[in-house]
């Protein structure tokens, strides 16, 4: 009885492991597909959003108050956007301190700041934006002056 027990499971194992095996000729993939009649369309999200002329002014004239330089096309306007929002975003630079200045695809980078940290972290910041083709770091490390108390 027991031999029985053994054998049917190997005889089933067997067969579990036939039906799993593909015909010689046939891909992984094959036997999904071949029930597929018509393709279906898969929608494919834009990688990013469509950047237009008008907020390309506007925060060309927000650098122009912050005295950062952006240049005439849509992508540099569009990269300093998305430098001066990661480094609002990100907690070891400070935004304010740090001017960004975009021309064709070029980043450079001018301020001061308290540490070497905030410098790196800058940088890589610029480095990591898409559609930027070089970093000048000219960012200085300079330590916050302390405050003074009378009493």
């Amino acid at each position: 009885m027991k031999r029985n027990l053994i054998l049917l499971s190997a005889v089933v194992m067997s067969l579990t492991l036939a039906a799993c095996e593909n015909p010689p000729g046939m891909n992984g993939n094959a036997n999904a597909n071949a029930n597929m009649s018509t393709p279906v369309a898969v929608a494919t999200a834009t990688a990013t959003p469509k950047y237009t002329e008008e907020q390309a002014r506007e925060e060309r004239a927000r650098a122009k108050e912050n005295k950062e330089t952006i240049g005439d096309t849509l992508d540099d306007a569009w990269i300093h956007t998305k430098i001066v929002a990661k480094l609002i975003a990100n907690s070891k630079t400070p935004e304010r301190k740090i001017n960004v200045d975009v021309v064709n695809n070029a980043v450079t980078l001018r301020g001061t700041v308290d540490t070497a940290e905030e410098k790196a972290a800058a940088e890589q910041t610029a480095k990591d934006t898409e559609g930027v083709t070089k970093v000048i770091n000219q960012l200085k490390v300079a330590a916050p002056a302390k405050s003074t108390k009378t009493k």
